[in-house]
């Protein structure tokens, strides 16, 4: 029991990690409910809830069809999947791997573990969600058809990649000023409900219109994903290029500002707060 642990290769280090990376991951699947179950269910409650809220919405407003030629709903579904994925992946990120956690000192633990359970549970969650919504409304209301859905799928692992790298950089600067980074994961979770770009479609946006949104990957994230669901939607106002270089940059930005803050932050930090 005094004797520590070491592993005798790569491949035996690898899968220890994988290993504790998926005991987390059930860990924190398991942690807000006592039953597992239930609490993908609540996964799949919030997203018909969504759902139902815009779908009212755009009844309200006057709005009975989709912008696009196809099922309205799947119009909703393709922006209601994505934001949801997007916001979610990065709370999970932004609260999980802290530098100071009590279970970082143990074992093998590491912050990568955490920040890659937090990732993974999030992913899982919302995927069962899509799945079991588009099946639900498939078998139950109307058949749907769906262009191209491994496509759509990659838009959704694009779209949760792109929601843990932002995650990683309000993480990073969440043990400087703890009050600070929790208001502005708020506030960019709060803005991307209009910024999105989730109840517009881009082919019609003005050209003033479109530079409000162009900047945000979420937004070309969904608009892409509208263009492989629809067989008559082609878009011309965003790209996948835009995205992926957005990932590429803010992944960078956010190891590197975790790396600083994991070497330099101390339980020591949070003293005289």
């Amino acid at each position: 029991m005094f004797v520590q642990p070491r592993n005798r290769n790569m491949f035996e280090a690898a899968f220890n990690t994988l290993a504790l990376i998926y005991h987390v991951t059930a860990n924190n699947l398991r942690k807000g409910q006592r039953n597992a179950i239930v609490g993908l269910l609540m996964t799949v409650v919030r997203g018909i809830m969504m759902i139902l809220g815009f779908y009212l919405l755009f009844v309200i407003i006057g709005v009975r069809r989709s912008p696009l030629r196809g099922d309205f709903t799947v119009y909703i579904m393709t922006g209601i999947f994505m934001f949801m994925t997007h916001t979610q992946s990065i709370g999970a990120v932004a609260g999980a791997g802290n530098p100071t956690n009590q279970m970082v000192k143990h074992g093998p633990m590491n912050t990568a573990v955490l920040i890659a359970a937090a990732a993974l549970a999030t992913l899982y969650r919302q995927t069962f969600a899509a799945i079991v919504i588009l099946a639900g409304y498939h078998y139950l209301m109307e058949p749907i058809h769906i262009e191209y859905p491994v496509a759509c799928y990659g838009m959704l692992l694009m779209a949760w990649f792109s929601g843990c790298t932002i995650g990683l950089i309000f993480l990073s600067f969440r043990p400087w000023w703890p009050q600070a980074a929790q208001v502005l994961t708020a506030f960019y979770q709060r803005m991307n409900m209009v910024f999105s770009g989730k109840m517009f479609v881009a082919n019609t946006l003005s050209t003033a219109m479109l530079h409000s949104f162009s900047w945000n990957p979420l937004f070309h994230i969904i608009d892409q994903t509208r263009g492989f669901a629809f067989i008559n939607y082609t878009p011309r106002n965003t790209s996948l290029e835009y995205p992926l270089y957005c990932i590429i940059a803010l992944l960078m930005i956010g190891l590197m500002a975790e790396f600083v803050t994991r070497k330099s932050v101390s339980i020591s930090t949070m003293a005289g707060r």
